[in-house]
């Protein structure tokens, strides 16, 4: 008898602890749940931020400008400030009153801004949109022996086999295992990177796909 009491016992403290862990656990798992999402939004992970800043994007997605970019600029019932126009090669662009602006470098939000307060010298309370129509700055190129050579876009991270699919593939008799990519360094000098793709596609030397940054030229001989 004693012995069945201590196995009551023994299971009743068991249950208790179990109902404890579940609801230690419902508790914690939305504050682990909100931490993760909002390291994510933040940009705290590394890997994911290096990849949104060689594209030209910032860490939470948001588009920075760039030259030859096309810029819609809308001034509430202001019809000659509205206008669309592209961003200048030194990355400025011109607007009656303001005159040059640095539109190169800064988010849509940013350029809102900016303009908004340089207009308070002429509008009390001027409503400033920016939106971009087009992204030009953003580009690559893949020449040599593929279906379609050409510019693309970087709309969002993409590696050399990416561009390869981007430009339709192989045409017959290319040098697989001597592509390369030509990218310019800060100093201005041209860095050569080979990309053998029999390895890639095998699963090897895979640090040979790396993201494409503008600028760069994919070279299939």
């Amino acid at each position: 008898m004693i012995r069945k009491r201590s196995i009551t016992r023994w299971a009743a403290s068991l249950a208790a602890m179990f109902s404890l862990t579940v609801v230690v656990g419902a508790q914690i798992s939305p504050a682990l749940n909100s931490s993760k999402a909002k390291g994510i939004y933040d940009g705290a992970s590394a890997p994911d931020r290096d990849i949104v800043h060689s594209t030209g994007l910032t860490v939470q997605g948001t588009y920075l400008i760039g030259p030859s970019d096309v810029l819609a600029i809308t001034v509430w019932k202001d019809a000659e400030l509205s206008r669309s126009m592209p961003v200048r090669p030194d990355g400025m662009i011109s607007l009656p009153l303001i005159g040059e602006i640095q539109a190169s470098g800064r988010t849509a939000d940013e350029l809102k801004l900016l303009i908004a307060e340089k207009l308070k010298d002429y509008i009390a309370t001027p409503e400033v949109t920016v939106v971009v129509l087009e992204i030009k700055s953003r580009s690559f190129n893949v020449i040599g022996k593929v279906a379609k050579p050409g510019s693309f876009d970087i709309t969002k991270p993409l590696t050399v086999l990416d561009a390869i699919a981007l430009a339709g593939g192989f045409q017959d008799f290319a040098k697989l295992s001597r592509i390369c990519v030509l990218r310019h360094r800060t100093d201005g000098s041209l860095e050569t990177l080979p990309f053998n793709y029999k390895r890639v596609i095998k699963g090897n030397d895979l640090q040979q796909n790396l993201l494409l940054r503008p600028g760069d030229t994919v070279v299939v001989p």
